[in-house]
């Protein structure tokens, strides 16, 4: 079953990149083109707020992978075969795609609940693939 670690990386590598696209849609309703590629930073204050979150909720999930992505690598090294791990693995790309809808279209309660079950996820992760290393 080593190979749910490897598609969850895949997955969460794959939500990562969806989440360029409400941050191209924010761009490009402040008007953000081509020109801008030399400074696309600046462009950042002339944000709607949906644009500004769109930007936030990519960066998170940049930061959510550079956790996940070890905690995959060890359970596929590992061998790990717990179905904890398994489970939490297939779940946690669901976790961080809701996590991008619910970021850009501002319902907090809910990106929060998904952020710490991705986070939790990732965790067990950790937990899981240690405990076949020790």
């Amino acid at each position: 079953m080593q190979v749910v670690f490897a598609w969850s990386l895949c997955l969460s590598v794959g939500v990562v990149l969806l989440s360029i696209i409400p941050l191209t849609i924010g761009r490009v309703k402040a008007g953000y083109s081509v020109e801008n590629m030399s400074a696309p930073r600046a462009l950042f204050d002339e944000l709607t707020p949906f644009g500004k979150r769109a930007v936030w909720c990519h960066q998170n999930c940049w930061e959510s992978i550079s956790l996940h992505a070890p905690g995959c690598l060890l359970c596929l090294i590992t061998l790990t075969d717990s179905n904890i791990a398994i489970i939490a693995a297939l779940i946690h790309p669901i976790f961080r795609f809701l996590y991008i809808g619910a970021y850009v279209f501002n319902i907090p309660t809910v990106r929060g609940l998904m952020w710490a079950s991705g986070l939790f996820t990732t965790l067990l992760l950790y937990k899981e693939g240690l405990t076949q290393l020790i």
